[in-house]
């Protein structure tokens, strides 16, 4: 088997074993939207933020059984605040039909050297997750 597939299949066992179940258990249900490049489902708190796990990106790094990519999508496609734009904050990403949605890429490190660190990584991802979805509330009366 070649290092990509070994990879994804590596991350997406991590993933389905230890990221999405401990993510239910913080409330999270499994998400209705579809991501415009990631063909998983996702998960969400609120139809405010998804989470999209992304296996593909640097799968064919040697050290791509360490980490992976998280996107987190606001899948509406309307105009954001000029200070919510930005690589740390959100970026565009489009759909084949023309709609354009905000989604934040984060990389999420849950190996380094021998050590696993799978707590560290979810309290990193909920953490990012709680600080885009709170500055988004203020926008969600504009989605009425």
């Amino acid at each position: 088997m070649n290092t990509i597939d070994a990879n994804k299949i590596f991350r997406k066992s991590i993933i389905k074993g230890f990221f999405e179940p401990q993510l239910i258990n913080l409330d999270f249900k499994k998400s209705a939207v579809k991501h415009p490049s990631i063909s998983d489902d996702g998960l969400m708190q609120s139809d405010l933020l998804h989470v999209f796990f992304d296996i593909e990106t640097g799968s064919d790094y040697p050290d791509g059984d360490e980490w992976f990519i998280v996107d987190l999508l606001f899948p509406y496609d309307i105009k954001l605040p000029d200070n919510l734009k930005g690589t740390d904050y959100f970026t565009t990403v489009s759909e084949d039909n023309g709609k354009t949605f905000w989604h934040h890429r984060e990389l999420i490190r849950y190996k380094y050297g021998k050590s696993k660190k799978l707590d560290d990584a979810l309290i990193f991802l909920e953490s990012k997750y709680k600080e885009l979805h709170s500055l988004l509330e203020p926008i969600q009366k504009d989605l009425k």
